[in-house]
């Protein structure tokens, strides 16, 4: 019971921590002379994925890899199969051009790569898989050509979506800003001792864990922030902010995580990263399915169907 209440806590401090870091950063940013829309696409964008970061950093440094992957592979699923469910259940989801034809594309290259970097009994005849530090590597190179693109893309104008920043005193921000990075540290630490705990206790696997509390938990963000924009019909904003958490928590949060420490891959994670790449490749479909380039009310549904009965089989495996 111990253990929950502190999961529980560590939510509650992880997504306070990355709200107020973000608030902060984003003041400082904007102060300092930064155009707004570099700030929507890096303090923004890393402050919606800092919970999976710190939560994955703490999993490698405690050798809890399985949760790594877990996690990882948890809030992306979510993310497509959850968040945009709910989303467009509540308003249809159109799709701007770029995102069809590349930040889409581009998250199910993501999905993609954890299958071949974690393949090596397949593909080179290895004696187990194991996502190594090279790999890791390899993925951040992916994450800093996306993270030039974008920039590069915000800064010739095509990108015309602002990101509201809060105008703080330095002093304030300053105090925010140890605040946030505080509530990222003991949030990040709560949740993965208590998880592990959880998971010891109940005799469930910390792959599982992973790839149900704790991936929603630290997903509640993107979740918040999509439902939020979806019921002012911003729809552009709730897609974007899915598909654009993907790729970061592929090529940044498990890149730097199996640079910190390799990851064995657990052979029962191979169809847990196949679902993955289903879900990317399901959104796909769905886009050019129906009246116009949206995910619509249907589709949502069905999506939110297929993660309630993957997260049953996975919790009475």
């Amino acid at each position: 019971m111990l253990d929950f209440l502190l999961l529980v806590l560590g939510f509650v401090a992880l997504i306070f921590g990355a709200s107020k870091l973000v608030d902060a950063a984003s003041s400082l940013a904007s102060r300092f002379g930064v155009p707004n829309i570099v700030i929507g696409l890096t303090i923004v964008a890393f402050g919606t994925s800092a919970p999976e970061l710190v939560v994955n950093l703490y999993a490698s440094l405690n050798n809890s890899t399985e949760m790594v992957l877990g996690n990882v592979l948890g809030s992306n699923i979510f993310n497509v199969l959850g968040i945009l469910g709910i989303a467009s259940l509540i308003y249809p989801l159109s799709v701007k051009t770029n995102t069809t034809w590349l930040e889409i594309p581009l998250s199910l290259l993501a999905a993609v790569a954890v299958l071949v970097t974690a393949s090596d009994v397949y593909l080179d005849g290895s004696v187990s898989n194991m996502i190594s530090r090279t790999d890791g590597f390899i993925l951040l190179l992916f994450f800093f050509i996306f993270l030039v693109y974008n920039i590069t893309l915000a800064v010739g104008g095509k990108n015309e979506e602002e990101t509201p920043t809060h105008q703080y005193t330095y002093l304030k921000a300053g105090i925010f800003l140890v605040l946030g990075l505080a509530g990222l540290v003991v949030g990040g630490r709560l949740i993965v001792d208590s998880a592990v705990g959880i998971a010891q206790s109940i005799g469930m696997s910390e792959r599982i864990i992973g790839l149900t509390i704790v991936s929603i938990g630290t997903s509640l963000p993107e979740l918040a922030t999509s439902v939020v924009a979806v019921r002012k019909r911003n729809v552009d904003i709730a897609i974007g902010n899915v598909v654009g958490s993907n790729i970061f928590n592929v090529f940044f949060i498990l890149g730097i995580s199996t640079v910190v420490t390799p990851l064995s891959i657990n052979p029962n994670s191979i169809s847990d990263i196949f679902v993955n790449i289903a879900a990317s490749l399901l959104l796909f479909i769905f886009v050019f399915t129906g009246k116009g380039r949206q995910v619509a009310r249907w589709e949502g549904g069905v999506l939110l169907t297929l993660y309630i009965s993957y997260t049953v089989m996975l919790v009475t495996q």
